[in-house]
């Protein structure tokens, strides 16, 4: 009997749906990812917020709020946390009380953290590069696909009419 009801459903199949195929691809993405940051002893989180930090410092923030850190880089505020906390053991990252606000802590990138990602950004945006390459012109719609999945919001310029 439950034979007839799923024939005459004729669902798709799990492995052909849209959220195990992104399933998949992401699971593929973050291994390319891996082997490529193996050599520098990172992991893709690691380096997201490092190299997060060395852009909001190139910005001009010397004293940046880790929990600024967690949301420009889109992460949990807990795993930032143990994240940073395991890359200022390593002397990659140093944290501080915030001088404006004593309840939070001030993040900054050393030496060997900014020659990291100087270093490390390169292989990640050849992974990148030699992934997505296959989807040609059709690349920025991807991106802007998942922009939108995710949540991330989409500047949108419109040109000012004068009156």
């Amino acid at each position: 009997m439950a034979d007839t009801m799923q024939d005459s459903a004729n669902p798709e199949p799990i492995t052909s749906g849209i959220g195990f195929l992104l399933w998949q691809t992401a699971n593929s993405w973050q291994r390319a990812q891996r082997a490529a940051l193996a050599p520098f002893d990172l992991t893709p989180v690691q380096l997201l917020l490092l190299a997060g930090l060395d852009e909001l410092t190139g910005r001009g923030d010397n004293s940046v709020k880790q929990a600024v850190l967690a949301r420009y880089c889109r992460c949990d505020v807990m795993m930032t946390s143990q994240v940073v906390r395991g890359l200022e053991r390593r002397g990659l990252m140093v944290r501080a009380v915030h001088t404006d606000d004593a309840r939070a802590h001030a993040v900054a990138l050393t030496g060997d953290g900014g020659r990291l990602v100087a270093e490390a950004m390169p292989m990640l945006t050849a992974v990148d590069e030699g992934y997505f390459k296959m989807m040609g012109a059709d690349r920025a719609t991807f991106a802007g696909a998942l922009a939108a999945l995710s949540g991330a919001r989409q500047r949108v310029r419109i040109k000012a009419i004068a009156r």
